[in-house]
């Protein structure tokens, strides 16, 4: 992590005394002392600025050091003001963080991919974040995600259809692997289909998304996803980002599903798929379709099945009143009992009260489904502490919907 992360707002703050951080870099702790002192008797903008320059300037010399980025940990993940982490660059800025070595995994405009020189990073298309300032559509800036420089490997591959099934096997023992597909490809498809059958599937952590575009583009213009090591747009391969953590630290995905099983009808499919035409509706084989208008179910609330305590989301994507054919954004699976989701009152309290007060602090990456973001209006809002590309969908070891998904890492000595 660089300085860049920390908002001129956060320093203010930190130097004026409203902010509470205590630093263990020795240099930041009498550096600081001095801008206080000073600011008690001259708080002018003009000054300010000044010493924010001055105290960024010490962190920007000084980052490698163990020390700085666990201040500048602190001072991003202590903040509960908007802003006080910027998580939005332009293409200069993002090239001048890979100039400096950074690991990033990178989201937004085709356009804006473009333009990113080589370097150690992966990245795909979408115009939509949760970002610090709540959600956000922008296709001005892209949404840059920082990975630890404490990295002991790091692998960059592209797998087509014919390889991804070894993409668990490729990850280290010890790792995290971020992989990102393109929507609407075949990839995709078969990925959400089979991945519980690859070789090692869930003994390596494994999360990431599905790249996506403007909605009003859908049909229009392909999701892509692009490596940094050769910068070719792909619309029918996975990036994948590989790296080996050290011994004494673990990587650890988890969801935050706000749905519950409503108390409705068991639902069971007939067949794996996208889609279905039957379904066995309290082990009644009847027309999916025809049964959703019958009840005027609300298909905005996902089906949810119960693995074995972990909910986990299908979400519904159109309803075929002429073939009789109900589609989904991920698939359903032959034998799995569904219940159509429970109605949420307030989504915005139901995400702070289910996101974890650690995650934001341990979190290396985050991401959010783009039906929760148009369902539920969240331009503007913040949904916890937690940011990230709103997708297409949220890959946690599998394909998810309606998801929050996030990957932390802390440290095995933690009790």
């Amino acid at each position: 992590m660089d300085s860049t992360r920390i908002s001129d707002q956060a320093l203010t703050e930190l130097i004026t005394g409203t902010s509470p951080v205590e630093f263990d870099f020795l240099a930041a702790k009498i550096l600081l002392t001095k801008l206080r002192h000073l600011a008690r008797f001259d708080s002018s903008p003009t000054t300010l600025a000044k010493s924010v320059t001055e105290l960024r300037n010490l962190f920007n010399r000084f980052q490698q050091n163990a020390a700085v980025q666990s201040d500048l940990q602190k001072l991003t993940s202590s903040s509960g003001s908007p802003g006080s982490a910027e998580v939005l660059f332009s293409p200069e800025e993002v090239a001048a963080k890979i100039a400096q070595g950074q690991i990033l995994v990178l989201a937004g405009d085709h356009a804006l991919l473009r333009q990113i020189p080589p370097g150690n990073w992966i990245g795909g298309t979408i115009p939509y974040f949760m970002a610090t300032r709540g959600g956000v559509f922008t296709k001005e800036k892209l949404f840059v995600t920082e990975l630890p420089s404490y990295a002991t490997s790091i692998s960059i591959r592209t797998y087509t259809q014919d390889t991804i099934s070894s993409v668990y096997k490729d990850a280290p023992e010890n790792g995290l692997s971020i992989i990102i597909i393109p929507g609407s490809s075949q990839i995709h498809f078969s990925f959400a289909l089979d991945a519980p059958s690859y070789d090692l599937f869930a003994l390596r952590p494994l999360m990431g998304w599905i790249s996506g575009c403007d909605v009003a583009d859908i049909g229009k213009v392909a999701p892509e996803v692009v490596s940094g090591k050769n910068r070719l747009p792909q619309r029918n391969a996975a990036v994948v980002m590989h790296l080996g953590l050290p011994a004494d630290r673990q990587a650890t995905i988890n969801i935050v599903n706000i749905f519950r099983q409503g108390s409705g009808d068991s639902i069971t499919f007939v067949e794996d798929g996208f889609s279905a035409v039957d379904a066995q509706i309290n082990g009644v084989r009847r027309e999916f379709a025809e049964y959703l208008q019958e009840k005027k179910i609300n298909t905005k609330l996902p089906l949810v099945a119960n693995y074995s305590g972990a909910l986990i989301n299908t979400s519904f994507q159109a309803i075929d009143q002429a073939q009789k054919k109900v589609s989904f954004y991920a698939p359903v699976f032959r034998g799995t009992e569904y219940r159509v989701a429970a109605p949420i009152g307030d989504y915005v309290s139901a995400f702070n009260s289910n996101v974890p007060r650690t995650a934001a602090q341990r979190a290396a990456f985050s991401c959010n489904c783009i039906l929760n973001y148009l369902y539920s209006e969240l331009e503007g809002k913040r949904t916890g502490s937690l940011m990230g590309p709103i997708t297409f969908g949220e890959i946690a070891y599998q394909l998810v919907n309606q998801t929050l998904a996030f990957a932390t890492i802390q440290s095995t000595k933690e009790h």
